[in-house]
This record gives structure tokens, C-alpha cells and sequence, in this order.
């Protein structure tokens, strides 16, 4: 479960997210536009030590799917898709990646997609008591596998519209830039839904490697 605060963020995950993505390759979207969020999912870190959260931001007529780690220590090896670091009023600094390059991300993500394992349920902490809350989006995985594995180092190569993830004998596809209705081209999938969206739309597909 996921365990949220009532804390202040200084810069805002937003302001981050707002520095960094107009630099990617599926990022041009958001230059110069206000991003919004629409909807948020996150996942669990069994060892209870890297948060996941995914947004839907919308940026002018365009939905970006971004997903973030939060980390209280660097991580050396993910620097180059370091967002920045944040000050948070209740954990102290985080350090913000860019969660395609994160293995705990990583594995969560295809334990959703090829497993179907739920995401996160959602708790507030309120005076010391935890409060349940509804995520703003509901997300599924197509999968039926048991056990997904070790996958080990992934690496991430960014396209113009979805970020491609090697992980062992796995190949994930984070969907970057969202088009409801659009195809899929093979493999399990993860979609999802939010407010004003009925329809399924898919974030993400992965496959292995033969």
C-alpha cells in the first residue's frame, strides 16, 4: 500500500515534471504549455523504500503518461534520468527519476502487465491514522503469468510517442504520449481509466524476447 502525506513539495512534482519533459524526444508537448494533472496510479515497492507514482497530465490537447520514482538516497546509476530533488515537508529531500530507468519500477510495471497484480491501494496519513482514499485512476494488466522473474538492469530508449524498456528477456513499451482507441500491436497490456475516460486506454505492453 501506499502511504501519502499531507506534506508540502518544494519544487512541486509538477514544476519537475514541467522542466524536464519538454526535453525528451515525447516530451514537446509540454513546452510552453501549463500541465494539468487529470489522474494518477501508483504501484508498491515490496521493500517499502522506492515510492511509484504515474500521472496523466494533460498539456494542451495532448495526455502525457509520466511515470516517477521517489528515492530518500541517489541513485548513481540513474543520473542521467534524474528529474531534481525536492524538499518534502514531512520525508525531507526525495530524489525524482524518471521511473523507466528504475528496476523497482520496472519490475512492478511487469508484474502489473504480464501478471496482472493490482495496484497500489491508497492511504493517507491524517494526524497519525491512515485513511483510505480511491486512486484517480484505475489501471489493469492483461497478463496471467505466476512469477515474472528477476529482470535485472533496464534500460530505456525514449521514441516520439513511447518509451521502450529492455529488461532481461522482457521488452515493456511505456506509452508516453496516450491516444485512446489506439491499437495494440502484440503482448499483455496494462490500461487504464479516470474521470471523463470510460473507454480503456492502454499505457503500456510488454513481451519477451525470444
Amino acid at each position: 500500500m501506499a502511504i501519502i502525506y499531507r506534506a508540502t513539495l518544494r519544487p512541486s512534482k509538477l514544476e519537475l515534471v514541467a522542466s524536464w519533459a519538454p526535453g525528451r524526444p515525447w516530451g514537446a508537448a509540454a513546452a510552453g504549455a501549463e500541465l494539468e494533472q487529470v489522474a494518477a496510479y501508483r504501484f508498491d515497492d515490496p521493500a517499502g523504500e522506492v515510492g511509484t507514482e504515474t500521472f496523466v497530465l494533460r498539456a494542451g490537447d495532448t495526455l502525457l503518461h509520466v511515470p516517477l520514482t521517489y528515492r530518500g538516497a541517489p541513485a548513481p546509476e540513474q543520473e542521467e534520468r534524474l528529474l531534481g530533488t525536492t524538499e518534502h515537508s514531512v520525508l525531507g529531500r526525495r530524489w525524482v527519476y524518471d521511473a523507466c530507468a528504475d528496476p523497482v519500477y520496472v519490475a512492478a510495471l511487469a508484474a502489473a502487465v504480464l501478471g496482472g497484480a493490482p495496484q497500489a491501494e491508497e492511504y493517507v496519513d491524517v494526524d497519525g491514522r491512515q485513511e483510505r482514499r480511491d486512486p484517480t485512476a484505475r489501471v489493469t494488466g492483461s497478463g496471467g503469468a505466476a512469477d515474472v522473474g528477476p529482470l535485472g538492469t533496464p534500460t530505456p530508449t525514449d521514441g516520439a510517442d513511447a518509451t521502450t524498456v529492455r529488461a532481461g528477456d522482457l521488452e515493456l513499451v511505456v506509452r508516453r504520449v496516450l491516444a485512446p482507441g489506439a491499437p495494440v500491436d502484440g503482448g499483455a497490456t496494462l490500461t487504464g481509466t479516470w474521470a471523463g475516460q470510460a473507454d480503456a486506454v492502454v499505457l503500456a505492453t510488454a513481451q519477451q524476447i525470444v
